[in-house]
């Protein structure tokens, strides 16, 4: 089974993990990184003959051109990580509509091509933020990867549904809906999509998980990482204790880690698997309507 591969184009000062001590005028004072460590993604996916999803961010797509380009040479799907790493619910509407109609012309303009995935920076398209999809579907995406169906302090909608789906209820304009990977256990859903989930676990977890979502549920895992977690020399900002534990544990194994995924799964770019299970859902409408 085909599972959803996604990288997020951020730089390592930019997440949301560091936003109260590194602010967004200071963004340009830090050494950047991003581009040399999305060369080594690339050279990592070509190692295995995977193509991704990559989100790129609109502050960094804005600053290297060539990068964008480049990924979109080698055969990756280029999608929307916003312009600045804002939480939308940290946003009016005019705002989000504003950052991401921006986002999506920078990028769209480097690679003359039309874009149709969006991811919110740290899933924060919440219960309080559906809103946003609304604004995501006029602004012309087809699908969003933004919503983690567990809890967290920073985001997520626990009983969200699972699995890739439809949204277009409530008058909105209709736009799929691909939720981060989960197992359900015990009545909760357990994240297993990847990122510091995947590097402070054992690797034995995410397998074990993955092979569930394929064999059991008969669904694809959808799978994340950033640059910068393959990157364990980058800078050390200062921050909080439990902030800079999320950000800096186990980097030095993570590149190791997806090595060893690449080569246990089949995995392709979200607009291929979005394709198949739109493909999929239409197979089963035709034929209970037979």
């Amino acid at each position: 089974m085909l599972n959803a591969l996604s990288v997020d184009v951020e730089d390592y000062y930019q997440v949301s993990a560091f936003e109260s001590v590194v602010r967004i005028d200071s963004w340009g004072q830090h050494e950047s990184r991003v581009e040399r460590n999305t060369h080594r993604v690339l050279d990592l996916l070509d190692e295995g003959n995977v193509k991704a999803t990559f989100f790129i961010l609109g502050w960094v797509a804005e600053r290297s051109h060539n990068l964008v380009r480049i990924i979109s040479s080698r055969g990756h799907e280029i999608a929307s990580h916003g312009y600045a790493h804002q939480l939308i619910y940290t946003q009016t509407r005019e705002q989000f509509r504003d950052e991401t109609r921006r986002a999506k012309r920078i990028v769209e303009d480097i690679i003359s091509q039309r874009i149709i995935g969006y991811r919110a920076a740290s899933y924060s398209i919440t219960a309080e933020s559906l809103w946003a999809l609304d604004i995501l579907a006029e602004e012309g995406f087809e699908y969003d990867s933004s919503i983690f169906p567990i809890r967290h302090d920073r985001y997520g909608i626990p009983n969200h549904q699972r699995f890739f789906h439809i949204l277009n209820g409530n008058g909105r304009l209709p736009i799929a809906e691909v939720p981060l990977s989960t197992l359900r256990i015990g009545g909760f859903n357990i994240p297993v999509a990847g990122g510091g989930y995947f590097r402070m676990l054992p690797y034995a977890v995410t397998h074990r998980a993955m092979l569930y979502l394929n064999r059991v549920e008969k669904q694809p895992a959808v799978f994340y990482f950033h640059p910068w977690e393959i990157d364990p020399n980058q800078p050390r900002i200062q921050a909080r204790l439990f902030s800079r534990f999320r950000h800096y544990t186990n980097l030095r194994g993570m590149e190791g880690k997806l090595r060893k995924l690449l080569a246990n799964f089949s995995f392709a770019p979200i607009r291929d698997v979005h394709a198949a299970a739109l493909s999929l859902s239409s197979s089963r409408v035709e034929n209970n309507a037979a």
